[in-house]
C-alpha cells in the first residue's frame, strides 16, 4: 500500500503530465487550425499524422533526445536550461554526438542560460575541440527549468529539469514531451531564433559598450594629464606677475596689464582645479580628509576672503551678511572640500549679484528617524541667499549637472563639483528661485553636513 507521499508524488506526476500535454494541445490546436485555415479543407489529416507523447521516465526520454540528434539531416538546435545541465549532458558525451553529426553535414546551433562568466569558459573550451558548433548564452534573467531539442524544424522535444542540483542527468530530469508536428517545431525554433539573435546582438552591445568605456578611459585621462601638466605654466605665469608687479612704479598702465594676466591666469587655474576635481568624481576616486571643524569658523573665513575680493574690486554695491549659528557647530568633514562648496556658492551669488545683498546662514536641525522618535540626527543646514537676477527656469532642474550655465565666465562646472562634494559627505543640497515679496528676487541655495552630536 502507497504511503500519503508517494499517493501525493504520483498525483503531482500525473497533473504535470496531464498540464504538459494540455500545454502541446493547446499549441497543437492553434497550428492546425491556422493551416487548415491557410489551405483548406487540403490540411485535413495534420491531426492524424502529429502526435504528442509524455514521457515520464527520464532515461527513455534522454534516449530519445540522443536518437533525435542522430538522426538530424540538417539542423539541430539546443537550449540547456543552465550550466550544470550543459555540464551533465557533456560528461555523458553529447558532444561528441553533436560532432558526429556535424561531420555529416548537419548544421548544430547551442543556447545555454549561464552568466558571461561562464558562457566564455564554455566557448573557450568546445572551440578547441569542436570548432564548427556554435554556442551563445542567454540572459540569466530569462532563466527556465525546461530544456529543448528541436531536428530539422520538424520534431521536437522538451525535458523538465527538476533538480538542477544534482550531478546525474537521470536523476535531475523530470517529465519530457515529445512532438513530431512540424508546426510545434517550427514554434520552437522561432524562439530559439529570436532568443539567438538576442544573444547575438547582446554581444555586439557589450563589445561596443566595452569599446566607449575604453574611449571615455581615455579621454578623461588625458584631460587629467592635460590639467595637470597646465598647473606648472600657470605657478610660474602667477609668480613671474608677482615679481615684476613688485618692480613697477608709478606706471599705472603696466599695472593694469599686469593685473589683467593675473586675473586670467588665476581664471584658467580655477577651471584647471574644476577638470581635476570632475575627473576624480567620475573616476570615483574623490578623496575626503576629514576632521573635526567649526562650521561657523569655516564659513566666516570664506566670506572673509570674498569681503576682501569686493574691496579689493571695488564692487561696493554686493554686501555679504553672515548669521552664524548661535552655539559652536562641529562637523566632521573635509575643511578644504566645504570650504570650496561655500566659495562656489558665494561666487555665483556674487557673478549675478551687480548690486544688493548676499545672506548666508547656518542653523542647527534635527532630524527624527520614523522608526523610533527617540532616536534623531542633527545636521547642519548652510543658506546662501541672494537678490540677485534669479536663476533661468529652463536650467533650474539641471543646475547641478556639468556645463549647465548662462553666464560667460567659467564652464558650469562648480555647482556639480559642489553637489558631488555634499553627497560625498552624506549631505544633500538644492536650489529654489526666491518668490517671497520680503525676499526680493534672487535664488537661494541650501546644502546639509551632519553635524556631530
Amino acid at each position: 500500500m502507497m504511503s500519503s507521499i508517494e499517493i501525493k508524488r504520483k498525483m503531482m506526476k500525473l497533473y504535470r503530465g496531464d498540464l504538459l500535454k494540455k500545454v502541446y494541445s493547446t499549441l497543437l490546436k492553434i497550428v492546425t487550425k491556422t493551416r487548415i485555415e491557410e489551405e483548406g479543407e487540403e490540411g485535413e489529416g495534420i491531426r492524424s499524422s502529429s502526435k504528442i507523447e509524455i514521457i515520464q521516465n527520464p532515461r527513455e526520454s534522454i534516449k530519445l533526445a540522443y536518437d533525435l540528434i542522430q538522426s538530424a539531416e540538417q539542423e539541430v538546435l539546443r537550449i540547456f536550461p543552465s550550466i550544470h545541465a550543459f555540464r551533465r549532458q557533456t560528461r555523458m558525451g553529447i558532444m561528441h554526438l553533436f560532432k558526429e553529426v556535424v561531420e555529416h553535414g548537419v548544421k548544430v546551433r547551442i543556447l545555454i542560460h549561464a552568466d558571461e562568466n561562464q558562457i566564455r569558459q564554455v566557448i573557450n573550451e568546445v572551440v578547441l575541440v569542436f570548432p564548427e558548433i556554435d554556442i551563445k548564452g542567454i540572459d540569466m534573467s530569462l532563466n527556465t527549468s525546461i530544456g529543448i531539442v528541436i531536428v530539422d524544424k520538424k520534431e521536437s522535444l522538451i525535458i523538465e529539469t527538476r533538480d538542477d542540483a544534482r550531478d546525474n542527468s537521470y536523476d535531475a530530469s523530470g517529465l519530457a514531451a515529445y512532438s513530431n508536428s512540424k508546426y510545434i517545431a517550427l514554434s520552437y525554433a522561432s524562439i530559439f531564433e529570436s532568443l539567438w539573435i538576442q544573444a547575438e546582438l547582446y554581444k555586439q552591445l557589450k563589445e561596443a559598450n566595452e569599446q566607449l568605456k575604453q574611449h571615455d578611459k581615455m579621454q578623461k585621462e588625458f584631460i587629467n594629464l592635460a590639467a595637470h601638466e597646465l598647473r606648472t605654466p600657470i605657478q610660474s605665469i602667477l609668480g613671474l606677475t608677482e615679481i615684476v608687479s613688485s618692480k613697477i612704479k608709478n606706471n599705472n598702465e603696466q599695472s593694469e596689464l599686469l593685473d589683467a594676466v593675473t586675473r586670467n591666469a588665476k581664471r584658467l587655474q580655477r577651471l584647471v582645479d574644476d577638470i581635476i576635481d570632475v575627473t576624480k568624481i567620475e573616476s570615483q576616486s574623490l578623496k575626503l580628509n576629514k576632521e573635526v571643524l567649526n562650521l561657523n569658523d569655516l564659513i566666516s573665513n570664506v566670506i572673509d576672503d570674498y569681503k576682501n575680493l569686493i574691496i579689493v574690486n571695488d564692487n561696493n554695491n554686493v554686501k555679504i551678511n553672515f548669521i552664524p549659528f548661535k552655539e559652536t557647530l562641529l562637523i566632521e568633514a573635509d575643511k578644504k572640500r566645504v570650504s570650496e562648496v561655500v566659495s562656489n556658492l558665494l561666487s555665483n551669488a556674487i557673478k549675478f549679484t551687480n548690486e544688493g545683498e548676499i545672506f548666508v546662514s547656518v542653523e542647527k536641525k534635527e532630524e527624527n528617524d520614523d522608526d523610533d522618535d527617540d532616536n534623531s540626527n542633527n545636521y547642519a543646514l548652510v543658506t546662501v541667499r541672494d537678490t540677485g537676477a534669479g536663476i533661468d527656469p529652463e536650467i533650474l532642474s539641471n543646475l547641478f549637472s556639468k556645463f549647465i550655465t548662462k553666464s560667460f565666465e567659467g564652464i558650469g562646472l562648480g555647482l556639480y563639483i559642489s553637489k558631488n562634494i555634499v553627497e560625498a559627505h552624506g549631505g544633500k543640497i538644492w536650489v529654489e528661485n526666491n518668490n517671497n515679496i520680503d525676499e526680493g528676487k534672487g535664488s537661494t541655495f541650501y546644502f546639509t553636513l551632519s553635524t556631530i552630536n
